[in-house]
């Protein structure tokens, strides 16, 4: 076969392959990317039949890491990292860490020498970024606060695996590597000093991060601004795409960090350009297509002999990824006082292994470091994880309530003496009675209770973010912590007695229980829900949970509303003006 087909082939297969099986998959209640992985498992080396290019479908795959890192930028600011690095930050230590341990404790039972531990411990560690946010994104949480949580975890991951890939090659005699250590640049790494290699890492990260928020900020909204003036379509997407690609090439090529950590920040960027929401519309079926590429090149690693062989060994790998980091994030997340409802997303979050841990067991094996059956151990975990991990999302929601339902401390977790669940005794009467219950104070939420403020009606804030219900209670404004999922919350927030309940969050997976919660509380109040596409609407409307609104529609109610009074001003009093609407239409 001529060499220019074998990208071709390799597409149509894997492409075609994926669709029959995760068609196949969904239709026997099984996660479609189940059947990506066995797609991958039948067109790679290690099933008969046809054999796609592996390199081939890893760079495609690699491709599809750096548009999904693009558009989760997209819709996430600065501002948002900082918020969740309270929790974001020692928590991906601390449960990187455990981990880390637990995998060098199996290891070094097996026999493993301690840089051989060392490489399996963080391979089992870090998170899959394909994964998580697809896993996000089908649960339409990416943008609730936690998974902002889940989301900046990833990032702490992310960048503590580069020092990891850094540091790694200087350490390896030190920690055991044999003969294929070698070559000009594993010996020159060998030969310099460990604290010059640290701070030479530690300034490219710095430098990369201080370019792309001081320059970056200022010229990609700009040039995205200036492609956008040219109305051509085209153009737009392929601006898009080269930005996303290209910066993070380049970043990887010249600070050193990984190509999703050099995407994820040129989307942070862009999305200072008012063009961001249509970049991120424009560039999702690449961004689809890419990650179903991903899955295949991963189930392409694998080799089933590994199951039969080595069956005992794969379990208790698997049981380190899906209940030692579980465990481990869970416990933290609830130490930092987040609901019961937060630990277990992030938790089952982090519940598999992907991308990052495939490049470091490829760099262990490099410098002799790794056994050659732990490459294989790890790609079995990371197939059984990846598999599973959807399976583990769908069964927060039972598990809480069966916790709720059965364990007293479970119960204790949401009810223990924390200060901000619960409004201050100096509250005002104001605030008790007759009050609006706003749960969320994102974008939305900020400019409803802006709204409120301007008009002098009383609002109580239900809100998840620790550090924002922190400030807000600085600033004077009526404020508790908690996921309003948890009755105790709405209890807190006063909701029997409020005359409105407003839940501007964008996770609108629980709204029903949140609005049924409210009902039984307080039959009479009045409830209003954000949405965010024309179906979803329909269906809570007809459920019956309140008033809905879309962010199309309240955009054309707010234009609506600006033209109406404009066009009302100028005309003489008494006219009228055929079509014009309704005095009684047109308030909102």
């Amino acid at each position: 076969m001529p060499h220019s087909v074998e990208l071709i082939h390799t597409v149509a297969v894997g492409l075609g392959l994926a669709l029959l099986l995760g068609f196949l998959a969904t239709r026997l209640r099984l996660p479609a990317l189940v059947g990506y992985l066995l797609a991958g498992v039948a067109i790679g080396p290690y099933t008969p039949g046809f054999v796609a290019d592996g390199g081939m479908a890893s760079q495609l795959a690699e491709i599809g890491v750096m548009l999904l890192m693009f558009g989760v930028g997209l819709h996430f600011s600065l501002g948002d990292l900082l918020a969740v690095r309270k929790i974001a930050l020692p928590g991906a230590i601390v449960q990187m860490a455990v981990a880390t341990l637990l995998g060098m404790g199996l290891a070094s039972w097996w026999g493993w020498g301690l840089g051989g531990a060392l490489v399996f411990g963080l391979a089992l560690s870090v998170a899959s970024t394909v994964v998580l946010l697809r896993a996000l994104e089908s649960l339409g949480i990416l943008d609730s606060y936690t998974g902002r949580i889940a989301v900046g975890w990833l990032v702490v991951e992310d960048l503590a695996m580069v020092l990891v890939l850094v540091l790694l090659p200087p350490l390896a005699h030190s920690l055991g590597g044999g003969a294929a250590a070698s070559g000009a640049a594993a010996e020159a790494a060998a030969h310099t000093p460990l604290w010059k290699t640290l701070a030479w890492t530690l300034a490219q990260v710095g430098g990369f991060v201080a370019v792309m928020l001081l320059v970056g900020r200022r010229v990609f909204p700009w040039l995205l601004w200036q492609v956008a003036r040219t109305g051509s379509r085209e153009l737009f997407t392929l601006c898009v795409v080269a930005a996303a690609v290209g910066i993070a090439f380049g970043s990887a090529a010249l600070f050193g960090v990984s190509f999703a950590l050099g995407a994820f920040f040129a989307g942070m960027v862009m999305r200072e350009s008012e063009f961001a929401h249509r970049a991120a519309q424009e560039s999702l079926p690449l961004r689809d297509a890419f990650a179903v590429l991903f899955f295949v090149s991963v189930g392409m690693l694998f080799d089933p002999r590994v199951l039969l062989e080595r069956p005992l060994q794969v379990a208790a790998v698997v049981a380190i990824i899906i209940f030692g980091k579980t465990f481990a994030a869970a416990g933290l997340v609830l130490a930092f006082r987040y609901p019961l409802n937060t630990a277990l997303t992030v938790s089952a979050s982090l519940a598999q292994i992907g991308e990052f841990s495939f490049i470091l067991v490829g760099l262990g094996a490099s410098l002799g470091l790794l056994p050659p059956e732990g490459a294989s151990l790890v790609l079995a975990g990371a197939l059984i994880s990846i598999a599973l991990n959807p399976i583990l999302f769908r069964a927060i929601a039972p598990l809480q309530d069966w916790l709720r339902a059965r364990s007293a401390w479970a119960r204790q977790l949401e009810l223990r003496d924390d200060p901000l669940a619960e409004l201050p005794q100096s509250t005002h009467q104001r605030y008790l009675a007759r009050q609006v219950v706003l749960v969320g104070y994102g974008r939305v939420g900020r400019r409803i209770a802006a709204a409120l403020a301007a008009r002098d009606i009383p609002y109580v804030v239900a809100e998840q973010n620790r550090e924002l219900v922190e400030r807000l209670r600085e600033a004077g404004v009526a404020a508790v912590a908690g996921d309003a999922v948890d009755p105790a919350v709405l209890i807190q927030a006063h909701i029997a007695r409020a005359h409105m309940l407003v839940i501007a969050t964008p996770d609108t997976l629980d709204v029903r229980q949140i609005v049924a919660t409210a009902r039984t509380l307080n039959p009479a109040i009045e409830t209003v829900v954000r949405s965010h596409n024309e179906e979803e609407a329909e269906l809570l409307e007809s459920e019956g949970v309140g008033k809905v609104f879309l962010g199309e529609e309240a955009l054309a109610v707010a234009m609506t509303s600006h033209v109406v009074a404009v066009a009302s001003a100028r005309e003489p009093q008494g006219a009228t003006v055929p079509g014009a609407l309704d005095e009684r239409h047109a308030s909102v």
